[in-house]
C-alpha cells in the first residue's frame, strides 16, 4: 500500500524557510509504533497525522523520538495540505487532539490562523543548570504546561546564544524557550528541545501560546508581531484572546510523495 505524504514549510512565504513538517492524511489510525517509525524516518521536528471524523479531523504529532501534546507549525502545515491539495470545502478546518482539545485553522487569502489554548505560566527560580547550559543567567524564569521559558534583556542575547544541549536535556519537559523584546518586532525567541530529539526547532507555533500571554502583558498589546531567530527563521502574527491565542503565518508546499508501507 502506498501512503501519500506532504512536506510543508510553515510560517514562511518561501521554500527552505520557516519550519518543515511532514503531513499524512489517513483514512483510519495506524499503529502508534508505525507512525513513530514514519516520523523517525522523516527526521523532521514533527510529522502530523490526521484522520477525518464527521465534520472535523483528529490530529496527532510525532517528533523523531516521541509523540507530543501540541504542535503549531505541523497543524498549520496540515491545514495547508487540506486547503491546497485536498479541496477542503470551507475556509476553516476544525481539529481535535486527545491532549489539547479542539483546535482550528482559518484561511484568509494566503494567511493561515491557528486558534490554540493559551498556556498558563508559573514564575520559578532560575535553575542553576540553565545558567550553565545557556552561559548567561536570564532575567526571569517561567514554567508552562510542557515548556520552560527564560526572559533576556535584548535580541542580541537571543541571537548569540550557544547552548550546551546535553545540559539542556536535563531540564525535562518538552523544551526550553528563550525570548526578549525585538528590535523590529514585538518579541523574538528561540526554542530548544534536545529532550525530544530536536536541538533547535526552526519555528515553534505552540511555544507562542506561552510567549504571547507574557509579552502581551509586558508590552500592553493584544496583537503582537514575532520572529523566531533560528537559522531558517520564521515570522508570526499573534493575538491574545485571554484563554485562546491566535497565531498566524504563511505556508508553502515543498514536496509531495508516497511512502511504501508494504
Amino acid at each position: 500500500m502506498k501512503l501519500k505524504i506532504y512536506q510543508v514549510d510553515a510560517f514562511t512565504s518561501r521554500v527552505f524557510g520557516g519550519n518543515p513538517a511532514a503531513v499524512c492524511i489517513l483514512d483510519e489510525w495506524f499503529d502508534d509504533a508505525f507512525m513513530q517509525s514514519i516520523a523517525n524516518e522523516n527526521n523532521l521536528s514533527e510529522t502530523a497525522f490526521a484522520v477525518p471524523v464527521e465534520q472535523h479531523y483528529e490530529i496527532r504529532w510525532f517528533t523523531p523520538e516521541m509523540e507530543v501534546e501540541l504542535c503549531g507549525h505541523a497543524t498549520l502545515a496540515t491545514a495547508h495540505v487540506l486547503f491546497e491539495h485536498m479541496g477542503h470545502p470551507s475556509d476553516r478546518v476544525e481539529f481535535d487532539s486527545i491532549h489539547s482539545g479542539r483546535l482550528s485553522v482559518e484561511k484568509s487569502g494566503d494567511l493561515l490562523t491557528l486558534d490554540f489554548p493559551a498556556d498558563t505560566l508559573e514564575e520559578m527560580v532560575v535553575p542553576e543548570v540553565i545558567v550553565t547550559a545557556l552561559r548567561k543567567a536570564p532575567l526571569k524564569a517561567f514554567k508552562g504546561k510542557t515548556d520552560f521559558m527564560f526572559i533576556y534583556a535584548s535580541q542580541s542575547e537571543i541571537e548569540e546564544m550557544e547552548p550546551d544541549f546535553g545540559l539542556l536535556a536535563q531540564m525535562g519537559g518538552r523544551g526550553v524557550i528563550i525570548t526578549a523584546m525585538g528590535n523590529e518586532v514585538d518579541f523574538v525567541s528561540r526554542f530548544f528541545a534536545p529532550q525530544t530529539g530536536i536541538n533547535e526547532d526552526p519555528v515553534t507555533g505552540s511555544a507562542h501560546t506561552t510567549l504571547v500571554p507574557y509579552w502581551s502583558r509586558v508590552i500592553g498589546k493584544k496583537k503582537l508581531t514575532a520572529s523566531q531567530l533560528s537559522s531558517r527563521g520564521g515570522e508570526l502574527i499573534c493575538e491574545n484572546l485571554g484563554e485562546r491565542i491566535k497565531i498566524s503565518g504563511l505556508a508553502v508546499t515543498y514536496m509531495v510523495g508516497e511512502i511504501e508501507t508494504q
